[in-house]
């Protein structure tokens, strides 16, 4: 009857041989299969430590196999890995600009004046105003959505935009 050798895998002396036969050929694995960019001498260690964690479980006609599944999965799961982080790398974030501070708190400035101009206008004149500027609508769909002729949106808007100019400075 042959011998179990789940419980030899967990020697220190077979592990040590395992380690001598294999870790000379995993490294060669992973270095012509994925370069030395990541490190296979990193991943031959992480795949026999991976080995001895789990050494109870894995006999020793697969650990072989083990070693070298476990060494590739932890490859690709570091490639992936890259790829997520050059990819955070490249984006453009919003909340970085090239302006000056003094131009960010201008800009703040002008919003607030902007908005309190808006608030000032007429309701007539601002939702005429917004539906043509803001949501880019024309004189003929405001005028429908309204339910007034063409020109009395015509001088809402026009009559809203001289408010704003006489209110904000600068435009």
């Amino acid at each position: 009857m042959p011998k179990n050798l789940f419980d030899n895998i967990c020697e220190e002396k077979l592990f040590s041989e395992l380690f001598l036969k294999h870790s000379k050929e995993l490294h060669d694995f992973i270095y012509y299969k994925y370069g030395e960019s990541v490190d296979p001498k990193d991943k031959v260690q992480e795949a026999f430590i991976k080995l001895w964690d789990n050494c109870k479980k894995i006999s020793l006609q697969k650990a072989r196999s083990f070693l070298f599944t476990v060494a590739n999965n932890l490859t690709l799961n570091q490639l992936k890995h890259n790829k997520v982080k050059l990819k955070f790398q490249q984006n453009e974030y919003s909340d970085r600009t090239n302006e000056s501070p003094e131009f960010v708190l201008e800009e703040k400035e002008y919003l607030l004046k902007y908005q309190n101009a808006l608030a000032k206008l007429t309701e007539p004149q601002r939702v005429a105003f917004l539906l043509n500027r803001v949501e880019g609508k024309k004189h003929k769909e405001i005028a429908e959505l309204l339910g007034i002729s063409r020109k009395a949106v015509e001088k809402r808007i026009y009559g809203g935009l001289e408010r704003l100019r006489k209110e904000i400075d600068g435009i």
